[in-house]
């Protein structure tokens, strides 16, 4: 089983995939006068961020193509509840960074990168 799936969409294994998680407080949420603090949490969403080194052109622009609507599906590996999972999310600012380009053969990224936030 791949790593990671976006719509159906098997990605190639991401360089880098580093899970996190993050905790949601009320509007109500904050310090009082006393400094204690009041978390108020009402959800926890997950984070992923990932990278893919060396790609081609072609892979390259599947992975961003598969990642670009709004929200997407996406199931990967969770590791709070130590299984596969499937979430709604949507992605953050996308970077594809060029190392070679040249002739027909030499077309490469050094790396592509963003996170999905859960929706």
């Amino acid at each position: 089983m791949s790593m990671i799936y976006v719509d159906g969409v098997e990605l190639p294994e991401p360089s880098e995939f580093t899970w996190g998680i993050q905790d949601v407080s009320n509007s109500q949420a904050g310090r009082t006068e006393d400094a204690l603090m009041h978390k108020n949490k009402v959800a926890d969403k997950r984070k992923l961020n990932l990278a893919w080194q060396g790609l081609t052109p072609d892979k390259t622009a599947m992975v961003l193509q598969a990642c670009h609507p709004e929200y997407v599906s996406v199931r990967y590996h969770d590791a709070m509840d130590n299984q596969y999972e499937t979430r709604t999310f949507y992605t953050g600012d996308k970077t594809a960074a060029v190392k070679w380009w040249y002739g027909a053969t030499g077309r490469y990224y050094s790396k592509i990168s963003f996170n999905f936030v859960e929706r």
